[in-house]
């Protein structure tokens, strides 16, 4: 099935899709959980890109091991082949951090929405919840710097072993 398309290999077709899309996903992500302003004009931009991701990282793997029968195996080969095989477990890491940084931001804003409701039909609109010197919950501030860690760490591991991935993929074919 993931062999070739109109007589070319499929792989050398995909993998491009792949290498745009999946560090464009996990700088998404990463400007999301540290930019408020990024998080809200994207709105829900980073988890598709990461959504995106999880599905075009096992079509390039497939198309892969399609291209790699019918090519001469050497060490720069099974290097990248090796690579790629890591990467699914990278974005699906991005998605679902997406998806709760999405989630989190849903509930946020409702949150938000409920306590401006509150807060106007309060006689002396004094709540009982410790805030943050930015005027925030604590549990808000505690979920960004998770959020933005986890963002952080999974974004720069997925684009790390993309770039492996890349320059191994292209010593197989251009490295002599």
């Amino acid at each position: 099935m993931f062999d070739t398309i109109g007589g070319l290999p499929l792989h050398p077709l995909v993998v491009h899709a792949t290498e745009v899309i999946v560090p464009a996903a996990a700088l998404a992500l990463v400007l999301a959980a540290l930019w408020p302003w990024f998080r809200r004009w994207a709105g829900w931009g980073p988890l598709g890109l990461a959504v995106a991701s999880v599905i075009l990282v096992p079509i390039s793997t497939q198309s892969g091991e399609s291209l790699e029968e019918r090519v001469n195996e050497n060490a720069a080969l099974e290097r990248h082949t090796q690579l790629g095989e890591g990467l699914l477990g990278w974005v699906i890491g991005l998605a679902l951090i997406a998806a709760a940084m999405v989630a989190w931001d849903l509930w946020r804003r409702r949150s938000a929405r409920a306590d401006g409701a509150a807060l106007s039909g309060a006689s002396d609109g004094a709540k009982g919840t410790d805030v943050s010197a930015a005027g925030r919950p604590m549990s808000s501030v505690v979920i960004a710097v998770v959020l933005a860690v986890a963002a952080i760490a999974v974004g720069t591991g997925t684009i790390v072993q993309a770039v492996l991935i890349g320059h191994s993929g292209a010593e197989a074919v251009w490295g002599g």
